[in-house]
């Protein structure tokens, strides 16, 4: 309703400036006709001059006359169209807003639900100390729930490279990735989780070495989630041109073409991914990291065949 109404005030006002402005144009070009034509310098029949000069003023006015109204008929249109174009970025902007601020909503409501339910619970009656322990860590795994949402709802509000450029430094992507494995084998221990490179040189690249250790934790994250126990998950990093690359390859249960035109969009989860833990934000942020890297991350999957996430991220000048 609200671009409804912009979209038709919008619309007059493009079609008052364009006939204000036609107006003006022909006003303006009827009187500098009329004040250049020169009678003094008239030396023949001087009154068949002024009816042919009369004539012409006559055909001036008709024509000028002539396309106003038809100004009067198309001006509506084309402004219609401008204003539509016009709007349409802003209208994008708004709905994208609009489902953020739903999903955000629906993401924030659901761990406080629970935490009241339990507190709720805990005071309904007296309770030995083990339940009350019990109600106690889970009010705090959904607090660190809302902790870590929060944390990933402020990195997606920055901007994409001059809020974080300052925290850039020389990072080699094969020993990041090292490292994330290490972690990630402990953490987990029920994936066979390997690391290789297909380069002899190391890899390095401009960035910040928390937020890409952060991406590719998620991309990790999701393999893990996805794929069944015992399963192997390879993280493989590379040159490719002139961009280090990491690729993470599952064996899971894939993805649909709708799924991975989906993947990046926040807060959007397939069907089969709502039975796990998390709040649909996991690619949204990676894609933001990369990105502020001037990097670019791309999926390719099929059902019950996995997924291959690549990372790319331009190498370090020099």
């Amino acid at each position: 309703m609200i671009f409804r109404r912009a979209l038709m005030r919008l619309t007059i006002a493009y079609t008052v400036v364009l006939l204000v402005m036609f107006a003006a144009f022909a006003i303006g070009v009827y009187a500098f006709v009329a004040s250049a034509f020169d009678f003094d310098a008239i030396d023949v029949d001087e009154e068949i001059a002024i009816d042919a000069a009369d004539v012409g003023f006559a055909t001036l006015r008709r024509g000028l006359e002539i396309g106003f109204a038809i100004l009067v008929v198309i001006a509506p249109i084309a402004s219609y169209l401008m204003a539509r174009a016009a709007l349409r970025p802003i209208k994008r902007s708004y709905d994208l807003q609009r489902a953020f601020v739903d999903g955000a909503s629906h993401e924030l409501r659901t761990p406080l639900s629970v935490i009241r339910g339990e507190l709720e619970l805990s005071l309904t009656r007296a309770r030995t100390p083990a339940q009350y322990r019990r109600a106690i860590a889970t009010s705090v795994e959904e607090v660190d729930g809302l902790i870590h949402l929060a944390d990933d709802l402020l990195l997606l509000s920055r901007d994409t490279l001059a809020d974080l450029e300052s925290t850039f430094e020389t990072v080699d992507l094969h020993e990041l990735a090292k490292s994330v494995v290490s972690t990630t084998s402990a953490a987990d221990g029920g994936h066979a989780v390997t690391v290789e490179s297909t380069s002899t040189a190391p890899i390095r690249v401009t960035g910040s070495p928390e937020l890409l250790r952060r991406a590719l934790q998620n991309v990790v994250d999701n393999a893990q989630k996805y794929s069944p126990v015992g399963s192997p998950i390879t993280v493989r990093t590379g040159l490719f041109q002139n961009s280090g690359v990491i690729e993470v390859r599952d064996s899971g249960s894939g993805m649909t073409a709708t799924d991975v035109a989906h993947a990046f969009e926040r807060f959007w989860r397939a069907d089969a991914a709502r039975t796990q833990r998390g709040h649909g934000l996991g690619l949204a942020l990676v894609r933001h990291i990369i990105r502020a890297h001037s990097g670019d991350v791309t999926i390719t999957s099929q059902p019950g065949t996995g997924s291959i996430v690549r990372l790319t991220v331009p190498l370090r000048d020099g």
